[in-house]
Parts: structure tokens; sequence; C-alpha cells
């Protein structure tokens, strides 16, 4: 069964960040609260979750999962960055968008799209996911908790877990979240393509 922790949404409690943290250093998948909607999430190391995120989802291996980090800095390591996406990223961060950028060699292969050798990432503003990344001090491997026989994210905690309760390992409950996903924006070759309008307004990048 999946544990249910509350948590405040803006000023998290350290005894759940830490919970949450022990669950994802031992394996563990959780849903956890962004900006934008609830997420799926658990290490980038951890290959087994990596597997139980596209069960939950049913996800073929096209399917672009992100690494959510905690600020241009730790995003910077994983993606390969011209000035001018820099810039308009840097504007737009923290955020609801998600962006498609060609990887370093430090980004995990598991995450990368199996021809274009790209990585989606973000840097999002909500206060519980930004308190799990300081305490982690590495990104989460993520992807939007979009079930298959929904048109969109569910936002309660409670029903998250009555759902999941068997396939995650924790939900993280701050109270109602959104229902759109991210915006995402393609910059891998080198100017920015909108592929998916969402939370984040896509006027900055047209």
């Amino acid at each position: 069964m999946a544990r249910y922790l509350d948590v405040h949404p803006e000023n998290p409690q350290r005894r759940v960040i830490t919970q949450a943290v022990q669950i994802l250093s031992e394996g563990g998948l959780i849903v956890y609260p962004t900006d934008s909607c609830f997420a799926l999430g658990c290490l980038p190391g951890n290959s087994e979750g990596l597997d139980r995120i596209r069960t939950i989802r049913q996800l073929d291996s096209r399917h672009h999962f992100t690494l959510v980090c905690r600020d241009l800095t730790q995003l910077g390591q994983f993606v390969r960055l011209d000035n001018a996406p820099f810039r308009a990223i840097r504007a737009a961060t923290p955020g609801s968008y998600t962006f498609i950028l060609p990887a370093s060699k430090e980004a995990p292969r598991r995450v990368l799209h199996p021809k274009r050798r790209t990585v989606g990432v973000r840097v999002p503003e909500h206060p519980v996911v930004q308190a799990l990344l300081a305490e982690l001090d590495e990104p989460l491997l993520s992807s939007t908790l979009l079930l298959p026989d929904q048109e969109e994210p569910l936002t309660q905690g409670w029903e998250i877990k009555e759902r999941l309760d068997h396939v995650v390992d924790a939900v993280l409950d701050s109270g109602d979240c959104g229902t759109e996903p991210t915006t995402v924006v393609d910059f891998s070759e080198g100017t920015a393509e909108i592929v998916r309008r969402g939370a984040g307004d896509p006027a900055r990048f047209e």
C-alpha cells in the first residue's frame, strides 16, 4: 500500500520531505504535486521505477520522460544550451514549462529520446517539489500523472491514492492540484517550437 503523506503546500514539513526522500532513495516511486499538475517521480538511476511509470501510463519507448531539476545550474548539467535558448529559458523558469534540448554526456541514457538524443527538462515553482529536490540534491525522473482512461490528470490526492494504492509507494498531497500539464517547448534545433500548449503561457516563445 502507498504511504499517504499530507504536506503543507507553501511550507512543506521537513519530516514529510525526509520520508519522501527516503522512499525515493530506497527505489520507490512517488506521486507529487507540481505547479502544473500531479506527477509520477523516481530517481534517475531507478530503472524499475521507470518501467513502473511506463506500465501505469501505458507508454511506449518513444515517450519523452522529464528530468525535473532544482534550478538552471542543475538543469545545465544534463543539456547542451546555446546562448539564445538559455536566455529564453532563464526568463521562464521556474515555471510550468518543459524544454526539449540536446542531451549532454551527463544525461541518463534511459531518459534520452532513442533517435534524437534529446532530453526533456524543467524547473518547477511548487514549494513541495522544490523542497524535495533540495533534500535529494539530484533531479527527479518524472512524467505527468495522466492515466490511460483519463482525459485530464487527477487533481485530488486521496483519489490518486485510491486508484494507485498498489502501484506507487507514496502520494504527497498538498491539496488540489491543476489539470493542465506543462507547456512543452522544443529547442533541439536552436529555435523555439511549441510542442504542447499547457499551463505555461506559450506566447513568450512564439
